[in-house]
């Protein structure tokens, strides 16, 4: 962290283990990224020298690494070119911040710029019920969102959000550890389960998932349904009542191939009890060989935190094709999810918006995070190549570039209320051998609205 001109409080709780802990405006970090954006299109008017505090709620708890050093990099910027202005941060992991999140919307004090995952299981409510500020769809007219990805930060023509990143679901591989142990990087769903088998008769752990959080295990068999069907809409109507999860025979077979990928080993010891964080590390530890994630941790290839061999090593491969499935290695499970929005009843809201609106300027969110290896930015991002980027943005640019077809927002994301926590609840007690492929299934539809 860069030397600050005034106090900053930060926040940061990791996984309800860590306390809060303040970082002082003289704090310091080598590892911050140094940058000097033309920001003459979007730095706030200077209408008032009164001091202003705004306060951030943020998912991003770790900020000297990735996105969080991004978000930690721009906010701390604007606060050396706005001298009235104190952002306050508080920053806790995905699943407490979701908790904190509900407590603040209970208590109608939400802060006063949030994280939100663009998503109607997430952020439809908040947009229906006046909890987000409407924003000015013309002032990002020159911001270049890529075409549909404010689809889901917007409610009734109005718009509530802004993205930050195309997401898209990969497979991280460990090359040194498939060419050490002879095994083949898949390309194909038999690939995949011979690997698995393979690794395990070594006594490797072959791919880390955070099952904990559940969300990621609905990921990965959306891919393979993607894989089995080729139809992108096939989990969608099952999802909406035009079909039926029980009745589909693609869906099925995806049951099917998900139930054997499990029982043949492919994701680690204990992997219905690992969090986000110990499902990493075991991968950045270089003790699995693969790491099933999104595209948002293309920053690994970058942080000087992880050791050179393991940067070295690191690359990515597409969601394997299915042998006798429809889809082709370019039918890919991708959308636009974490963004931010303002407080509708922020006491400060236009300073807030126009924070939101330096933070998500093409100088800098895209061209800062690009640049520095640390995102895939939801904004077009191809004036901002330099030759540098790493070996996982180029991956990912290039499996964007080439796919066919996108998914659009997850599915266990696509229903409102209960739907969310019910289907992650049975993917969870499916992975973990608890429910057979009928039962859950038919658990499936059973959560299906009416």
């Amino acid at each position: 962290m860069k030397l600050f001109k005034k106090a900053l409080v930060l926040l940061v709780a990791v996984a309800l283990v860590m306390s809060m802990a303040a970082c002082g405006k003289k704090a310091s970090t080598d590892t911050t990224p140094t940058a000097t954006p033309d920001t003459s299109t979007s730095t706030p008017s200077e209408e008032t020298k009164e001091p202003i505090t705004i306060k951030f709620f943020s998912n991003l708890p770790d900020r000297s690494s990735g996105q969080g050093l991004l978000e930690q990099t721009i906010l701390d910027n604007y606060m050396k070119e706005n001298d009235n202005i104190t952002i306050e941060i508080e920053a806790l992991q995905d699943e407490p911040y979701k908790q904190k999140f509900q407590s603040y919307v209970a208590s109608n004090n939400l802060p006063d710029i949030f994280h939100v995952w663009g998503q109607p299981a997430f952020f439809q409510a908040v947009m229906e019920k006046g909890y987000a500020a409407e924003l000015n769809p013309a002032d990002y007219e020159s911001y270049y969102f890529f075409e549909g990805s404010t689809t889901d930060f917007s409610y009734n023509g109005k718009l509530y959000g802004l993205p930050r990143n195309q997401d898209i679901t990969t497979i991280f591989i460990n090359k040194a550890i498939f060419n050490d142990n002879g095994v083949k990087i898949p390309e194909t769903y038999k690939e995949l389960l011979d690997a698995a088998r393979a690794f395990r008769s070594k006594g490797i752990q072959p791919l880390a998932i955070n099952g904990r959080d559940k969300w990621i295990l609905n990921l990965f068999f959306q891919d393979l349904v993607i894989k089995v069907s080729g139809n992108q809409q096939t989990i969608y109507d099952a999802s909406t009542g035009k079909t039926k999860f029980s009745e589909d025979p693609d869906i099925r077979k995806a049951a099917e191939l998900f139930k054997e990928l499990v029982d043949a080993g492919l994701f680690q010891d204990s992997f219905v009890s690992a969090d986000y964080g110990a499902a990493q590390n075991l991968f950045l530890q270089e003790q699995a060989a693969m790491f099933y994630m999104g595209a948002w941790e293309v920053g690994m290839a970058s942080n000087p935190d992880n050791s050179e061999h393991f940067r070295q090593n690191v690359g990515l491969i597409p969601f394997p094709v299915v042998e006798d499935g429809k889809g082709k290695i370019s039918d890919v499970c991708a959308w636009n999810g974490g963004g931010y929005a303002v407080s509708a009843s922020s006491p400060v809201k236009d300073e807030a918006i126009k924070l939101l609106n330096y933070m998500m300027h093409p100088d800098n969110w895209p061209k800062i995070g690009w640049q520095q290896g640390l995102v895939v930015p939801g904004q077009k991002y191809s004036d901002y190549m330099t030759g540098n980027e790493n070996v996982l943005q180029v991956a990912i640019t290039e499996v964007l570039n080439s796919a066919t077809s996108m998914s659009g927002t997850p599915w266990n994301d696509f229903n409102p209320g209960d739907w969310k926590a019910n289907v992650e609840n049975y993917i969870q007690e499916f992975a973990a051998g608890i429910t057979s492929v009928d039962e859950f299934l038919q658990k499936l539809d059973s959560a299906v609205p009416q």
